[in-house]
């Protein structure tokens, strides 16, 4: 903030008349006249100062200049807002922005203090994000476990994905299986209503049964599988019974969960995206650029693969690949199908292969699936499921598609 000494009445008098010209100022002129205001009348200048420090910001693309911003608001906010109503809101809100713009600048240690100050006053839901992208899972998890009642129906089925998704990875599966069959259960229920599109379902009751495998519950993983090949085959005779517009990043989300395994293990030296968190709004934005610069590298190994005629390692290559070009489409805006088909029906290609194995191609035809239903293509879609429920054993043999 500069001089703390009061600004003298020549000051006072230049700012209140600039803002009340009538010329409109610049937001430089705004800012400087907020800033001597502030200092006479914290309770009607405080929230201008800070929404005109935060307007700046859209005038660069300097992450330094955005940190310096983001800094001078909270540090208003730290002086003056005790004076204000709503302070202690205001001051959740810019240190939010500065966090952001922190982690945008490279400094996440910096990030992560905000962050546990964020979370010391209530608001945890970043510090959780930041611990899972350190791998520190067990950590993240018991924070959410902290700040979840038992039985409180308020909790976003984003909140409890993100828990169970620590859960799983902290290896406590049957902890993670607990909350996310919570996550199958309300969305049964909304589904029944017809207040939420069959569509969330079936992603959610997939990745359900990607989780009782891994824990081992084959029993209940088939039961969960066979569920989602008869709401495939309602949708597929009628269509969704509920009309929704963009519910894709339900299914991305999902989708870079279930390829968690297939990356390397995340530490605070070398942080990866918090899977199971909504990437566009939530993973931290250095993470976010990282993870999109990752394309090219994995598109090179992917044709050597090809090259070396390594079928397992090109397929598990391929996959990874193909969940990163699903997240560009899905935050990239609407795009076309055609932009992302051929990556779903390419790794469906390689695994008919007949070295290819019949679990890749079950994962292969599942992953379409679940694409084909998030672009509303219903019949194709339930026919790739049924032909990895069938490949598993848990129904009849039916007629493969290409």
């Amino acid at each position: 903030m500069g001089d703390t000494r009061k600004p003298d009445e020549d000051a006072v008098m230049r700012a209140r008349v600039l803002l009340l010209g009538s010329d409109r100022p610049s937001n430089r002129e705004q800012v400087e006249a907020y800033r001597i205001l502030v200092q006479v009348n914290p309770r009607a200048y405080l929230a201008k100062l800070t929404h005109a420090l935060v307007v700046r910001t859209w005038d660069t693309r300097d992450p330094k200049r955005h940190v310096a911003l983001y800094a001078e608001a909270v540090d208003a906010m730290r002086r003056y807002g005790g004076e204000v109503p709503g302070g202690k809101d205001e001051l959740s809100s810019a240190l939010r922005g500065y966090q952001h713009a922190l982690f945008s600048d490279g400094r996440r240690a910096e990030g992560r203090a905000v962050c546990e100050e964020l979370a010391a006053a209530g608001r945890y839901g970043r510090l959780a994000v930041v611990l899972a992208e350190e791998g520190r899972h067990a950590e993240a998890a018991d924070l959410h476990a902290r700040h979840i009642v038992p039985g409180d129906t308020d909790v976003s089925e984003w909140t409890l994905i993100e828990w169970a998704a620590e859960l799983d990875a902290a290896g406590r599966h049957e902890e993670a299986l607990e909350v996310f069959a919570r996550v199958v259960g309300d969305a049964r229920r909304t589904a029944e209503k017809d207040l939420a599109p069959l569509a969330a379902l079936v992603w959610k009751l997939d990745q359900y049964a990607r989780m009782l495998r891994a824990a081992g519950r084959t029993a209940e993983e088939a039961a969960a599988r066979r569920e989602t090949l008869t709401l495939l085959a309602r949708l597929a005779e009628g269509g969704e019974p509920v009309s929704w517009s963009n519910i894709q990043a339900s299914w991305v989300t999902l989708l870079l969960l279930s390829g968690r395994p297939a990356e390397p293990a995340a530490t605070p030296e070398a942080p990866l995206p918090a899977f199971g968190v909504h990437p566009h709004h939530g993973w931290s934005p250095d993470i976010r650029e990282d993870w999109f610069a990752s394309i090219p590298a994995l598109e090179r190994r992917t044709a050597a693969l090809r090259e070396s005629g390594d079928l397992p390692g090109l397929i598990a290559a391929q996959r990874r690949l193909t969940v990163r070009r699903a997240l560009r489409w899905e935050t990239s805006g609407r795009q076309a199908e055609d932009a992302l088909r051929p990556a779903f029906d390419e790794g469906v290609r390689l695994a008919r292969r007949p070295d290819g194995g019949t679990s890749a191609l079950v994962r292969a035809l599942t992953d379409r699936s679940m694409f084909l239903l998030a672009v509303k293509r219903y019949s194709g879609a339930h026919a790739d499921f049924a032909e990895a429920v069938a490949l598993q054993g848990d129904a009849p043999p039916i007629v493969t598609r290409t």
